[in-house]
């Protein structure tokens, strides 16, 4: 698992910081804040159970340029909170949280990867600010759901009431 996790950071122009991480996903999905990288000397981690998640620390330059590279427009995306990659149940993702300047609002846009790792497909996009939230989500097939306003979605088109913070949870 944590090769496949690794490949997918190279082959998505990632820079990752330290090693492969596992951790509870109950633990994972609820921290909003940096993981703490495992150090390279102990080398990449395995999950030992279905409830366990490997990750990857992304250098938040490497973001940056991940983001200016897949949307066209240099600047227009932000991050705004640390992204979340990593490996769940045999299956990868990455989460992104930033800031659209040309909308002006904030953003969660969510990926899922192909088994080889070479192609990603975009399964939530979340647009937020304090007055309203509007998401376009197609999460069925996967164990996730978007968290809004402690209101958990996982499929369709349309729009709720603002929200500060949107994360990204098992369903």
């Amino acid at each position: 698992m944590s090769n496949r996790l690794r490949n997918l950071a190279i082959g998505a122009g990632l820079a990752t910081v330290g090693a492969i991480g596992t951790k509870k996903a109950v633990d994972y999905f609820k921290n909003r804040g940096k993981e703490q990288p495992p150090a390279e000397s102990q080398g990449d981690q395995e999950t030992s159970s279905a409830q366990e998640v490997s990750y990857a620390v992304v250098k938040d330059d490497s973001l940056q340029k991940f983001l200016d590279a897949s949307f066209g427009k240099p600047g227009r995306y932000v991050p705004t909170r640390p992204s979340k990659l990593f490996d769940y149940q045999g299956r990868q993702y990455m989460v992104v949280w930033a800031r659209d300047n040309e909308k002006n609002k904030n953003q969660m846009l969510a990926f899922i990867y192909t088994p080889d790792g070479k192609e990603r497909k975009m399964i939530a996009s979340v647009g937020y600010t304090a007055q309203t939230t509007d998401y376009n989500l197609n999460l069925s097939g996967t164990p996730f759901a978007v968290e809004v306003n402690g209101q958990k979605l996982t499929s369709g088109q349309g729009e709720t009431k603002g929200a500060t913070e949107v994360d990204f949870v098992p369903a």
